[in-house]
């Protein structure tokens, strides 16, 4: 005789493999639908692979090369590209570029939210990385009028002039001396000044 604890138990096991089928399947399903409803809102793009999307086709040294192919393939003004989870819009041609970031500036002025700029710049405040708003509004308007004015950046004019004589000394003297220039490395150096640097201009 088979107690109605033992054959529940036999059971079990199963009703809950189909259940967990059937949820499995109506979330893909509904995961689907929402995907062929915003994809439809998309601009056209080269076909993509499960998780990692297009980042297959970027694969190389030269992938500014790889979006121009992309670009005449599926553009050639607008394309959509998938890297990860995430949809990307790629502007080509001068035309597109001009409608995004002048004609319809607004629309496209605000930034998505991601982790890292959210902690280091204290809830995304920096100017790079702020919402379209208010905040993005005025940190603008102090960039435009007094760390980027005309009068502000002449200012450090001879320091420029400084910095480029240097870097031309310094490849003179490599040439003279035949030895091989890292210009990857030379640029760096430059753009990230040394305390004696910061001493010699006056930083601070």
């Amino acid at each position: 005789m088979i107690s109605c604890s033992s054959s529940f138990g036999a059971c079990k096991i199963p009703c809950l493999f189909t259940l967990a089928t059937i949820l499995v399947v109506t979330l893909s399903i509904i995961r689907k639908q929402r995907s062929k409803t915003a994809a439809s809102n998309l601009p056209p793009g080269p076909w993509k692979l499960p998780i990692i999307g297009n980042i297959h086709q970027m694969i190389g040294d030269q992938p500014h090369r790889r979006l121009r192919d992309l670009a005449a393939k599926y553009g050639p003004d607008v394309m959509q590209l998938q890297l990860g989870e995430l949809n990307y819009i790629v502007i080509s041609t001068p035309e597109a570029a001009k409608l995004v970031m002048k004609t319809h500036d607004i629309a496209f002025a605000s930034r998505p939210n991601f982790l890292a700029p959210d902690i280091i710049f204290y809830g995304g405040k920096d100017i790079a990385f702020a919402p379209y708003g208010d905040h993005w509004r005025q940190m603008r308007k102090l960039c435009t009028l007094e760390l980027f004015s005309a009068t502000r950046v002449q200012s450090f004019r001879h320091i420029r002039e400084d910095e480029v004589s240097n870097l031309v000394a310094s490849l003179t003297r490599s040439a003279a001396a035949g030895e091989p220039v890292d210009l990857t490395r030379k640029k760096c150096r430059r753009s990230k000044p040394s305390p004696a640097d910061i001493h010699r201009h006056g930083y601070l």
